[in-house]
């Protein structure tokens, strides 16, 4: 046989357990036994739970509730590009980005260069699993009565929501409101994107536009975005 250990990762040895006894009857009463590990995993060394080991057992499910606390949490001021928090368990932040240059990535099968090129304004909407993006017409910041447009992007469905693919997702608990859409906004342009999702999200041919804006680094063309029935009030629930 032979040993595979190192092919596990990170392994973990026990180092202690504890064990609760309970009295029976109808007043019950409770006793918390420490044991350590020795090299083998068994239990050595019963004593009575200290009152430093029990401190020790609290603080750190304490740091592991305020680390799931911290989620979403802004490092310092809330930075001037979000526009809506939803700080719950699952999570969702609706953020916009201006005109910029980005490197982008297209398969082989699409016959358009990777490279980079100048992308539209956008507005981001996602949770630790899911993301929605939508196109802006200007660089101003969007208020609810602003008109969304269909980002001019392959992999993307009608309603916004992007098509993932293979990329894999693995937000934290702990991350904080700037890292969480730093996260999404490297996910999005570091993959690659491959086919349309059932319609057109640009005027004229989505491939050639690409394949144009690759080639002259030129802005992107605001005309050729294609207008939605959304404003940003409709993303916000």
């Amino acid at each position: 046989m032979n040993d595979i250990t190192d092919n596990f990762g990170t392994l973990y040895y026990p180092k202690s357990a504890l064990v609760f006894y309970e009295t029976t009857g109808t007043e019950t009463d409770i006793y918390v036994e420490h044991f350590d590990m020795d090299s083998n995993g068994n239990p050595i060394n019963a004593h009575p739970l200290t009152v430093k080991e029990a401190n020790l057992l609290a603080k750190s499910l304490q740091t592991d509730e305020e680390r799931n606390k911290a989620f979403l949490k802004p490092k310092g001021i809330l930075p001037t590009n979000i526009l809506h928090i939803n700080p719950s368990e699952k999570g969702t932040v609706i953020w916009y980005t201006k005109a910029q240059k980005r490197q982008l990535y297209f398969v082989e099968s699409l016959g358009i260069q990777s490279g980079t090129a100048h992308v539209p304004a956008m507005v981001w909407k996602a949770d630790k699993n899911h993301l929605a993006v939508y196109a802006l017409a200007t660089d101003r910041r969007p208020n609810d009565k602003t008109k969304l447009h269909y980002a001019p992007f392959f992999n993307i469905y009608k309603d916004g929501k992007v098509c993932m693919g293979t990329v894999s997702i693995d937000i934290k608990n702990s991350v904080s409101v700037e890292e969480f859409i730093q996260a999404w906004e490297d996910y999005f342009f570091n993959s690659y994107f491959s086919h349309l999702m059932g319609y057109n999200p640009t005027r004229g041919y989505c491939d050639s536009l690409w394949k144009y804006l690759i080639k002259t680094g030129e802005n992107f063309p605001k005309e050729r975005l294609k207008k939605n029935d959304k404003t940003l009030k409709n993303i916000l629930r």
